[in-house]
């Protein structure tokens, strides 16, 4: 941290706090938010704070996109700007210049809301598994498929498709990234938002194309090289993961010590009993030793130096240290913990997912196993 971006975290603080937080509830009872406020957000600056000014971005760094994820975070709001972020690093890190300059403005401006699009129905992180078909006809691609669990798929209106480009290829060969811009396309529909078991306010769904026809301009990087290209963005979305593990177990320790400074028990507040006490110093360690650790991959990160490795460990790792932690607290508020009305609930359900999206944490346990 240093002031030029504490008076950044102090400007995306004050906008989730104006334009996100109160319509955080309407949000969860239609299973997304509102169109309205991609171009609110964008108008704002907070889209892509880490891509170049030339390309729209905000010139920053990933310390930038982690101060916006955090203060989501720290603010209960789930919403999928994160995605947009992940979508426009696939852009700059394979895109041409005229894909970039074509798509990167108009996403930070909130004008294209992104997605990625790799889970199937059959194929969760076994991404060999991967039957969506994308077959070369000319100078276009025909997608034929279905992925599922998307975030921003109601409002997507471009999507990082994976898919099979070379049907005779085997396992992890012949898959490459599309780009579908979907505003009159024919053969591709979205299901009804899903009713999830928490991030209610955010927007995921299902993905249909049927015969949907895509240009061949809108293949990103090389045909067949898609596979290593989700090997080398997912240290970026599994570090996003941590970093919002680490502010929500953090916002959830808050949220316990002034409920249990509160709250009274046969004549005396909780924090006055020893096992009130030594679970929230028990939570507040590990914590503590997950935003070291998380600081020290950021700093990795900045510096080009974070593999694979570590940053499975971190998502591994800093989302199972947020579902204990999370957990600890809402059996510290007794039965008020099991009300949704309480923040402390719906962090307990919303952080269940953590540990399961951008590859399971048994996943992330085989990809450290497999360096030892």
């Amino acid at each position: 941290m240093n002031e030029e971006l504490a008076l950044f975290r102090k400007s995306v603080r004050q906008f989730i706090k104006e334009e996100f937080v109160p319509n955080q509830a309407a949000w969860r009872e239609r299973h997304r938010p509102d169109p309205q406020a991609w171009a609110a957000i964008g108008k704002a600056g907070i889209l892509l704070p880490d891509i170049p000014e030339q390309y729209g971005g905000g010139d920053g760094t990933f310390a930038h996109e982690t101060v916006v994820n955090e203060e989501l975070a720290y603010a209960g709001v789930h919403f999928g700007s994160s995605i947009q972020s992940i979508v426009a690093h696939y852009i700059l890190s394979y895109g041409t210049e005229e894909q970039k300059v074509r798509w990167l403005p108009r996403m930070a401006r909130g004008e294209l809301i992104a997605a990625i699009a790799m889970t199937e129905p059959s194929a969760g992180s076994d991404l060999a598994s991967v039957t969506t078909s994308a077959l070369r006809n000319g100078d276009k691609y025909i997608l034929n498929g279905s992925k599922t669990f998307i975030t921003n798929g109601t409002h997507a209106n471009l999507i990082c498709v994976a898919s099979k480009t070379d049907p005779k290829a085997s396992g992890l060969k012949g898959i490459s990234m599309l780009m579908v811009e979907t505003e009159g396309v024919q053969g591709y529909r979205t299901g009804s938002p899903f009713d999830k078991v928490g991030m209610n306010g955010l927007d995921t769904c299902e993905l249909f194309f049927d015969g949907t026809s895509i240009p061949a301009a809108n293949l990103l990087g090389i045909e067949g090289n898609g596979f290593n290209q989700m090997v080398q963005q997912l240290p970026y979305e599994r570090l996003t993961i941590g970093a919002v593990a680490v502010a929500s177990a953090e916002q959830a320790i808050g949220i316990t010590t002034r409920y249990v400074k509160e709250r009274t028990a046969f004549g005396k507040t909780l924090i006055e009993f020893q096992n009130t006490r030594f679970k929230l110093a028990q939570c507040t360690t590990e914590v503590h030793i997950g935003r070291i650790f998380l600081d020290h991959c950021i700093q990795m990160f900045l510096d080009g130096r974070l593999d694979a490795v570590t940053a499975a460990m971190a998502k591994y790792w800093l989302t199972e240290c947020q579902c204990r932690v999370i957990d600890e607290c809402v059996q510290l508020h007794g039965g008020y913990g099991y009300m949704a009305e309480y923040p402390i609930a719906r962090m307990w359900t919303d952080s269940r997912v953590q540990r399961i999206y951008a590859g399971t944490n048994e996943i992330m346990k085989e990809l450290i196993g497999w360096a030892l």
